[in-house]
């Protein structure tokens, strides 16, 4: 994208000269004075953008055309045609507005491109004709067989329209792929790698464009010369956006990222920014929640020295973001592959991650948390974690860890809040099979807490994956300790069918605790 730094006053003449024809159109024709009150929900696009780059204003005018074409189909089908019309009116105006706008800040268009411009002007000029002649009849047999031919052209300009943006999206990563391949300048590529990861967030389809145009190959060939190390963190960024996608999995796969990666993760001159980039890849990568991570089988062969890397880096972490991210790769990896786990206990990873979590400055968040009880979880199935959650103290960070509320009450802190809960009750569950951890557990009043969770809805967000793991838990402990719960609670939360005490807890009023 080309930023134009022009005088405020000179930049909105030029838009003046493009805008005003459309939007006094738009204001004449497409606002009929109507009985109809839903003029709030009409969409105006501003002519003024001269904080916003050309992409940015090309989305937009493309989200604000495809609304008002889905609302088109809506109002037709309640045959409302004084409302079609006019919406049809005013999509004309925004696609008009729209190429103009974007021919401005194109350098050339393709030929496709052009004949693309003038299909979509041309049925949408169709599509305003036509919506015109059905509000000069009346005759309900003549609109009726007007109504097919006016869907038919509707579906027209949606493909029409689809496929201009995909082109012009395709066309925009071709052009700064192309800065990056051919750039010789440090501030030319940093420059489009910038604009390539603004593109990158605006969705997955996005993404899958990049990918398809080479964009993962083209990060990975910076990250791989010397002369871009300082643009490392900003690549390896971009590159975690744009692997969400299984077309950037799979093109990762091909020039041995996962290589590459380790190479960086393991290579010490790189500064901690440019670990932690390449950590938030790892962790993109490997996300539990992605289903085509199996193709990844060179990770595994690289598995060990990336997973010594992380650790190292949740040690040595000088804040909360690096150590999110190395922990989060960490917590992905004991998804993906068991062996993990093996690893991490020989790295003395357990007493690491206990002992940062003492440090208020590094795990600082409902986040990171997370991300270590989910380590400690996967962890807890071997035999062997009982003995290194004694010694770290974990009884008890897990037991806080009960305790977790949302301070901010904002959703995804209250989610996150919620997954701690649950995987510190399930790790308990799991370590508890070991008479010295359900000891350390009663002793530090964990039956107590358990039974609130299970009760109180509103400790636990009235989340039923929190109440499952605590009774699972609850029935641990006492098994081993069966004088710490009442008999009113053993009767209710341990002697019936898991499914019993799930459905007398999921029914419970507040007021009966």
């Amino acid at each position: 994208m080309h930023l134009i730094r022009v005088d405020s006053v000179q930049r909105w003449m030029e838009d003046l000269k493009l805008m005003t024809d459309c939007e006094c159109m738009c204001v004449l024709q497409s606002k009929p004075i109507s009985i109809e009150k839903d003029e709030q929900n009409e969409l105006i696009l501003s002519s003024q953008y001269s904080t916003c780059d050309n992409l940015q204003l090309l989305l937009k005018r493309a989200w604000i055309i495809s609304t008002e074409l889905t609302r088109i189909a809506q109002k037709l089908e309640k045959n409302r045609w004084q409302r079609v019309h006019s919406m049809t009116v005013r999509v004309n105006c925004h696609v008009h507005s729209m190429i103009n706008e974007h021919n401005t800040f194109t350098r050339s268009s393709s030929e496709e491109m052009h004949q693309l411009e003038k299909l979509l002007i041309d049925k949408c000029s169709e599509f305003t004709a036509f919506t015109e002649r059905c509000l000069q009849t009346e005759d309900e047999e003549i609109l009726k067989s007007m109504k097919s031919c006016v869907n038919e052209t509707l579906t027209t300009v949606a493909q029409y329209f689809g496929q201009l943006i995909e082109l012009v999206l395709t066309q925009e990563a071709q052009n700064l792929l192309r800065q990056i391949e051919l750039s010789g300048s440090l501030y030319a590529t940093e420059s489009a790698i910038s604009s390539l990861f603004s593109l990158a967030q605006e969705g997955a389809h996005l993404c899958r464009i990049i990918a398809k145009e080479g964009g993962v190959v083209a990060l990975f060939k910076i990250c791989r010369q010397d002369c871009f190390r300082c643009l490392y963190p900003q690549a390896l960024r971009t590159l975690a956006s744009i692997c969400c996608v299984e077309e950037g999995m799979h093109q990762l796969e091909k020039v041995d990222g996962i290589l590459c990666l380790a190479d960086i993760l393991t290579d010490t001159s790189h500064s901690e920014a440019t670990h932690a980039e390449a950590a938030a890849v790892i962790a993109q990568i490997t996300s539990p929640h992605l289903t085509f991570t199996q193709h990844l089988s060179s990770f595994l062969e690289n598995m060990e020295e990336i997973v010594t890397a992380l650790v190292k880096l949740c040690q040595e972490a000088s804040s909360g973001e690096v150590f999110l991210l190395a922990s989060a790769a960490l917590a992905n990896i004991t998804f993906f592959d068991t062996m993990a786990c093996e690893i991490l206990l020989q790295l003395n990873a357990m007493k690491i991650l206990l002992a940062a979590c003492s440090d208020k400055l590094i795990v600082d968040t409902p986040y990171s948390r997370d991300q270590v009880v989910t380590i400690l979880a996967n962890m807890s199935v071997l035999d062997q974690c009982a003995s290194e959650i004694i010694e770290g103290n974990g009884v008890q960070l897990l037991m806080e860890m009960l305790f977790e509320k949302s301070s901010s009450g904002n959703p995804a802190e209250a989610a996150a809040c919620e997954r701690v809960q649950q995987k510190s009750a399930v790790t308990l569950a799991r370590l508890s099979r070991d008479p010295e951890v359900a000891d350390a557990a009663v002793k530090l009043s964990c039956i107590p807490r358990l039974i609130k969770l299970c009760r109180s809805p509103t400790e636990r967000n009235n989340s039923d994956s929190v109440l499952v793991a605590c009774l699972a838990a609850l029935r641990r402990l006492a098994v081993m300790s069966p004088d710490g719960l009442e008999d009113s609670d053993f009767q209710q939360l341990v002697k019936p069918r898991l499914v019993d005490s799930f459905l007398l807890c999921t029914n419970m009023e507040e007021s009966f605790v």
